[in-house]
């Protein structure tokens, strides 16, 4: 009986013991899921220009301060909000506190660290002055977002107004003119030739909207092929280079980026066949491109950087005058600094001038499309009412 009555106990008492919360287990598991995705992402995540020259320089100041590597990683992992690069952070942490270096570490993440901020750090270790060259890419870093969105800033407006007069344009076409069509319809007289062109048109847009989109498409994916190949490549850098009203501002951009990514390798003790692989890489311009090829082979054979940028029409004269001198004296990377914080001025005043002179040319190119629709369209009417007049 006491058996029983002991037993019956237990029964009881496992049954008022609280069962585990069905709520807490699906937290629990969505957040482990979330984690996962966020580590693989973290593999391939590519970290803004912007975010790396940040913790480029706060590394450097930390490493200034006199704080070790670890610890410096540890306070950046702590206070960075981005949580993929948190987990890349993390990863490059572990990898230094087993044993591996810096550059190591970073290199399982080309996504986040790009060529240059790995040669850099491999420079930096070789000669013992990390805290110093990190500092150097972080001040390239910033020139270049600092001048990337001062171009996007000159083009946000010329986009929004052209976008806004495409909408506007077809909303014309395809809802307001077929209401004078019908009540043109009804005249009963020829039309003029400039409203008859807008009718025809307006109902080619109704008719075949479909087959304009799809076209569309199609002509944006087959172009960003073809772009994606040598050949398409090489074709579109060669029309942005020489597009009128931004290319000469793209131009100058490719000059500044290669002048400035040269000197700040060659000054950080990185050899020159190798700055010249980081160069070519990070221009993203195919005549750069050629250009660091040539300069390659030309100086394994003992020749100097001036003369091939003598014989290439891509660089204009003062630069090479700028690196020939360079030579004679030993600074090739000082004057490759000039001609940079040169081309980075020219760079800024064709951008005011270009703001300038966009803003007007657009508001009458807008005024133009919009005003010519409306006439075309009140034509008829003012006809009318002239023929109108005259039978009075």
């Amino acid at each position: 009986m006491a058996l029983i009555t002991s037993a019956a106990g237990s029964a009881q008492s496992s049954r008022s013991q609280p069962a585990p919360k069905k709520g807490a287990n699906f937290k629990a598991a969505q957040a482990l899921a979330k984690q996962k995705a966020l580590e693989k992402r973290a593999k391939t995540y590519k970290l803004p220009l912007g975010e790396l020259a940040l913790f480029t320089q706060q590394i450097a100041s930390l490493l200034t301060a006199g704080l070790p590597l670890v610890q410096c990683l540890e306070a950046l992992q702590d206070q960075t909000e981005d949580p993929c690069f948190r987990i890349v952070i993390r990863d490059v942490r572990g990898e230094i506190s087993q044993g591996n270096s810096f550059s190591t570490a970073v290199k399982r993440f080309p996504n986040s660290f790009n060529n240059l901020f790995t040669s850099m750090v491999e420079a930096g270790e070789a000669s013992g002055g990390l805290a110093e060259i990190l500092a150097k890419v972080a001040g390239y870093f910033e020139s270049t977002v600092k001048l990337t969105k001062k171009v996007k800033s000159a083009m946000t407006y010329p986009i929004a107004v052209i976008g806004l007069a495409v909408a506007l344009v077809n909303v014309l076409l395809i809802f307001v003119i077929p209401v004078f069509a019908s009540m043109f319809k009804d005249f009963g007289a020829k039309l003029p030739a400039p409203t008859q062109f807008l009718i025809d048109l307006s109902n080619f847009m109704k008719a075949w909207w479909w087959a304009i989109g799809l076209g569309s498409y199609a002509t944006y994916w087959l172009g960003g092929k073809y772009v994606a190949t040598p050949k398409g490549r090489r074709t579109k850098d060669l029309f942005l280079v020489k597009a009128p009203i931004f290319g000469n501002l793209i131009h100058k951009i490719a000059l500044s980026r290669f002048c400035r990514t040269y000197a700040t390798l060659i000054r950080s003790g990185v050899p020159i066949l190798r700055t010249l692989e980081i160069v070519s890489a990070a221009s993203g311009k195919v005549q750069i491109e050629e250009a660091c090829d040539e300069i390659a082979k030309h100086v394994s054979q003992g020749g100097q950087v001036s003369e091939v940028l003598a014989a290439n029409t891509f660089f204009p004269p003062m630069m090479k005058h700028m690196v020939k001198a360079g030579e004679s004296t030993g600074n090739v990377d000082g004057m490759m600094n000039k001609v940079a914080d040169f081309y980075d001025v020219e760079c800024e005043a064709t951008v005011s001038a270009l703001t300038s002179l966009i803003e007007p040319m657009l508001i009458v190119f807008l005024g133009v499309v919009v005003g010519g629709i409306v006439m075309a369209m009140f034509l008829p009417i003012f006809q009318l009412g002239a023929v109108a007049g005259g039978l009075q």
